[in-house]
């Protein structure tokens, strides 16, 4: 078993390593996830922050046993009560029988609402951004994170160490025997750290600007970032904060994702066709079948494009079902500044384009295209409006980053 890892001169990483996990409430998790938790050792207090998924229970708390005699644990920190960081909570505090529990007001809420009466009789205590608790040489101080991505969800800062404990701020759902960034592959970790942002915490892009900023303010100096999922960032967290607020702010690479399904290949060739005009204006381009590509990797690629189409034969006078659900999972994750439009066969009723363009629109998607339609199978001839459609895409997204820089 993988043994605690001091982070920092009396913090210790005490989490454990999900291996297996390749579902995330729809985020497909190809390489599984970290459910950290963190031991500090100040000299008069010592504090655990947050558990684990009760599977993990037992591995979380030999590992835990390595670094503290649980018993000489005074306080429990709860950043978040979703289950993946509180599921083992009632059976922890059983085990420290801590001083405080320390949690906001919302995460009070939820957690009485999850585990019921017995959390009346916790020692809770309710804080907010710029309460602090002295450990004796080592200052905790709260920083609410409120919707980033729970209500309840909250940083801590170790001052004297200039760490924060971010909750599910700058995660990855990413298992790795590596436990800093600079010892992980980095493109596997910067593509991890996309991810992450984009089917988490993209909806919660505007509240995550305001936090970037109120931390800028609060003039906290950070050298390390100890989230709860993935690896702790050590090196670059400079580079890790720059695309947060790059994501947040909605700027885009001279990029597109064309994303279809289709039913006997005439709306692949469609696609394939739009993306042969976005490459020929020089648009960096993701083709996407949505028959392989799970919608939490498109919205990934989504995320840095600036173009989006969109196509699908029609079906039933709508269009297919793994494009709805690609549709529903999009709309739900709210990107912002895209330009795009749709394309789809058809037989004897024409639908899809149609709805896909409103569904673009509703995604406040700017519709620089009507888009593109063709009975059954494309003859010659037929394709170059796709071409052309693509041509116009990029056109679009040159302008939008024009204006952006």
């Amino acid at each position: 078993m993988m043994a605690p890892l001091e982070i920092k001169s009396g913090v210790f990483w005490v989490g454990v390593l999900d291996w297996t996990l390749r579902d995330f409430h729809g985020y497909s998790t190809e390489k599984g996830s970290t459910y950290n938790a963190y031991v500090v050792k100040g000299s008069e207090k010592n504090v655990l922050f947050d558990t684990v998924k009760t599977t993990h229970y037992d591995e979380f708390v030999q590992r835990l046993r390595e670094v503290i005699d649980p018993e000489k644990i005074n306080y429990i920190v709860v950043s978040h009560a979703e289950m993946d960081h509180s599921g083992s909570l009632p059976m922890v505090v059983d085990l420290v029988k801590p001083e405080k529990i320390f949690l906001s007001k919302p995460c009070k809420e939820a957690l009485e609402e999850h585990f019921g009466e017995q959390v009346r009789q916790w020692p809770l205590q309710i804080v907010g951004t710029g309460d602090e608790v002295s450990l004796g040489g080592k200052t905790i101080s709260f920083l609410e994170a409120r919707m980033l991505h729970w209500p309840d969800s909250m940083f801590s800062y170790i001052k004297e160490d200039r760490l924060l404990i971010s909750n599910d701020g700058f995660g990855q759902h990413y298992s790795s025997s590596e436990r800093f960034d600079d010892e992980a592959d980095w493109g596997e970790l910067m593509h991890q750290t996309t991810k992450y942002y984009a089917n988490i915490l993209l909806p919660y892009s505007p509240i995550m600007i305001k936090k970037l900023d109120e931390i800028a303010a609060m003039n906290i100096e950070i050298d390390m970032i100890a989230p709860d999922h993935g690896v702790i960032w050590r090196k670059h967290v400079p580079e890790v904060v720059s695309a947060y607020r790059r994501w947040a702010e909605g700027m885009c690479q001279d990029k597109a994702v064309v994303a279809y399904d289709t039913m006997w290949h005439s709306t692949e060739t469609m696609a394939r066709h739009v993306a042969e005009g976005l490459m020929s204006r020089g648009v960096s381009t993701e083709v996407m079948d949505l028959r392989v590509s799970h919608h939490s990797d498109v919205i990934t690629e989504m995320l840095e494009a600036r173009g989006i189409a969109l196509g699908s034969p029609t079906l039933n006078t709508g269009y297919l079902p793994r494009m709805a659900d690609l549709v529903c999972y999009v709309k739900g994750l709210r990107p912002i500044k895209k330009v795009g439009a749709a394309f789809g066969s058809y037989g004897w009723g024409c639908e899809s384009v149609k709805l896909l363009n409103q569904e673009l629109e509703a995604m406040k998607v700017k519709i620089v295209h009507p888009g593109v339609k063709i009975r059954y199978v494309p003859r010659e001839g037929e394709l170059q409006p796709c071409f052309e459609m693509g041509i116009a895409i990029a056109g679009a997204i040159y302008e939008a980053n024009t204006k952006q820089k």
